[in-house]
């Protein structure tokens, strides 16, 4: 008899998050669990709630109330999981801030930053080592987070950093904003470019140290570009929806990474879109004038 699997997703109470968390419960068994979680209790037991009582799921689903900006909690739910199931099976971090386009994006950046890329590293840091063989862990991030979308000045900082490494320039890329400096410096001023960029960076910094030993447990650690998703957090970046996934249809190719029975070397620590590796290297700077979309 199999044992139990664990799945976490975080910031699953709305948008692609929930729909995530309910592909995963319809999905694995019910012995499974799939924890939603989000930092406002309410909503998280609602959205628990009525995951729960979709048509066709068969997992528990669990809410549990996770603030993703405070690391320390990250680090105590990933020991708690360990000491409780002996790890996790599953872990997909979505957390996002909303951003709207009349907002100042420096006046917002340390939210920004703390949610997309603090949390990040610290969903790295904490559930890597609680991954078990066969696990997947995957960091929801865009087709904007490659090297190319960054100016020349700046590349640098992120090809093949080390964790650490894309740590400190984070944290430099945030001194720059406060002390206005940052467009002097290279950095783009909209902070989904380097946010998304950073991500991916911090994904390729834990796989590369982990290749190996994955690859022969079938365990996937990568970053995903689910493409445009008609979300409130990106409705407002685009004037031509259109064309753009529900969450649900955005779900599907995420979860499909999950429940792939081998993982492909060419994917592995790769930025995902649909199925195919996108290249590190490429994209081009964006026009301060474009709005950035988030897909």
């Amino acid at each position: 008899m199999n044992a139990p699997r664990i799945a976490l997703v975080t910031g699953a109470n709305q948008g692609l998050g929930r729909a995530l968390a309910e592909g995963l419960a319809v999905r694995m068994g019910p012995d499974d669990q799939v924890l939603l979680t989000g930092r406002d209790q309410r909503r998280v037991a609602d959205a628990a709630r009525e995951v729960a009582r979709l048509p066709g799921t068969r997992a528990q689903v669990r809410g549990r109330v996770l603030d993703v900006t405070d690391t320390d909690a990250i680090g105590r739910l990933a020991d708690e999981l360990r000491g409780q199931y002996g790890g996790v099976d599953v872990v997909i971090s979505n957390a996002v801030a909303r951003l709207l386009p009349d907002e100042s994006q420096a006046e917002r950046a340390d939210e920004f930053i703390d949610v997309s890329n603090t949390a990040t590293h610290a969903v790295l840091r904490s559930f890597g080592p609680v991954l078990c063989p066969g696990g997947r862990l995957l960091v929801v991030a865009s087709s904007l987070g490659t090297l190319g979308h960054l100016g020349p000045r700046v590349r640098h900082l992120f090809d093949g950093a080390s964790l650490d490494q894309v740590e400190y320039a984070v944290e430099s890329w945030r001194t720059a904003i406060h002390n206005n400096t940052a467009e002097e410096a290279g950095w783009p001023r909209w902070l989904n470019v380097p946010s998304k960029v950073a991500q991916v960076a911090a994904v390729r910094a834990v796989a590369a140290i982990r290749r190996e030993r994955d690859l022969a447990t079938d365990t996937l650690i990568a970053s995903v570009c689910p493409g445009m998703v008609d979300t409130a957090t990106s409705r407002p970046w685009f004037s031509d929806y259109s064309q753009a996934q529900s969450p649900s249809q955005a779900a599907g190719a995420v979860l499909d990474l999950v429940f792939t029975e081998h993982v492909d070397p060419a994917l592995y620590g790769e930025l995902i879109r649909f199925g195919k590796a996108l290249d590190w290297h490429g994209g081009t700077p964006p026009m301060e004038q474009d709005r950035i979309l988030t897909a």
